[in-house]
């Protein structure tokens, strides 16, 4: 290798780490502009100082409550679920080497919908007993469906066919639970379905924060694994990575995360969907998109709910807005990917 090429390829990749130092950058100072402007806008646009001063715990008049009871605990909400879907959507696309096989797509967060409708319209429970079967459900699922996709070998197209057809099991036994709901369960099922963060409380997004210090860890870790996952299977062994291992540790850390966000939230949307492709085209290569996309997966999430609150009239579920957005991609892909023949 002569001096030209060698200087070539550290220009190279002096130009990579530089992207993506800026690219992480921009997008941790939009995320934090956003959670500025859900803290700061609604009713009544409090001043920066007040903000600061309630965060800071001193006793604001008409703040206090606003601030930190109604707003923090939802901007709170909006970032760390975000960023969930947006980590566990870029590991399933990675791993299973397909931009349709996010959780939205293959069942996983209809399971933990499914439980979590079951106990509200059936048992009537509480809140954190709905969290508990929403992760449990979402658990179960991708237990059925990696156990039905995996016989003398494991194969990504059997995955996804079968979480289609356990996603359209699971949306008619939805639907089924609606039309037997009491009058008075409807209102709640309805709007945890489409994604709604009103009412949110500290008390109920402290599980997603420990869950997301103890996973994200894990995923970051297991990072460089997932690349050579997305490789093959034969490549990645060939590399010495365990595949089944990895991807089993893989699975239940992305799954535990958006189930979780799941009960915490509801099944916001495509944020999965949308996070992991919008990353990995403004990281380029040679850096794991991980993080940016549970930062773009805030990002969409603050985002959205701004518009649903502020943008019309009518105030609309942070879910309506992301199905608005994420819709007309997942037409657009499904048309490129049947061009392309991969369909």
């Amino acid at each position: 290798m002569n001096n030209n090429t060698l200087k070539t390829i550290i220009q190279s990749r002096t130009k990579r780490k530089h992207r993506y130092i800026t690219t992480m950058v921009i997008l941790n100072v939009i995320t934090f502009a956003l959670c500025c402007a859900m803290l700061m806008l609604g009713n009544t646009i409090y001043p920066v100082k007040d903000v600061l001063a309630v965060l800071l715990g001193e006793e604001v008049k008409g703040a206090s409550f606003t601030v930190g009871t109604l707003r923090f605990p939802r901007m709170l909400a909006c970032l760390l679920a975000g960023f969930a879907f947006g980590v566990g959507g870029y590991v399933f696309q990675t791993m299973l080497r397909n931009p349709l096989a996010n959780p939205n797509v293959i069942g996983i967060t209809a399971g933990s919908s499914a439980a979590a409708v079951f106990c509200i319209v059936v048992l009537q429970a509480s809140n954190t007993v709905i969290s508990i079967a929403a992760v449990v459900g979402g658990l179960l699922t991708v237990t059925i469906i990696y156990g039905f996709s995996r016989t003398t070998s494991f194969s990504i197209g059997r995955l996804i066919l079968i979480g289609i057809g356990i996603q359209a099991m699971l949306n008619a036994f939805i639907s089924y639970l609606m039309l037997i709901a009491k009058t008075h369960d409807l209102p709640t099922a309805l709007r945890w379905l489409s994604g709604s963060l009103n009412g949110t409380k500290i008390e109920t997004i402290l599980p997603l924060l420990i869950l997301l210090v103890i996973c994200t860890p894990i995923l970051m870790y297991f990072a460089r694994h997932l690349e050579m996952l997305e490789l093959g299977e034969q490549a990645a062994t060939s590399l010495g990575v365990s595949t089944n291992r990895v991807r089993i540790i893989l699975l239940v850390s992305a799954v535990l995360i958006i189930a979780l966000a799941t009960a915490t939230t509801g099944p916001i949307a495509f944020i999965s969907f949308l996070a992991g492709p919008i990353a990995r085209r403004i990281v380029g290569v040679g850096f794991s998109a991980l993080i940016p996309s549970g930062l773009i997966g805030a990002i969409l999430v603050l985002g959205a709910d701004l518009i649903g609150q502020f943008a019309f009239e009518t105030r609309f579920p942070v879910g309506v807005i992301t199905g608005i957005i994420g819709a007309p991609y997942l037409i657009y892909l499904l048309i490129k990917m049947n061009r392309e023949g991969n369909i």
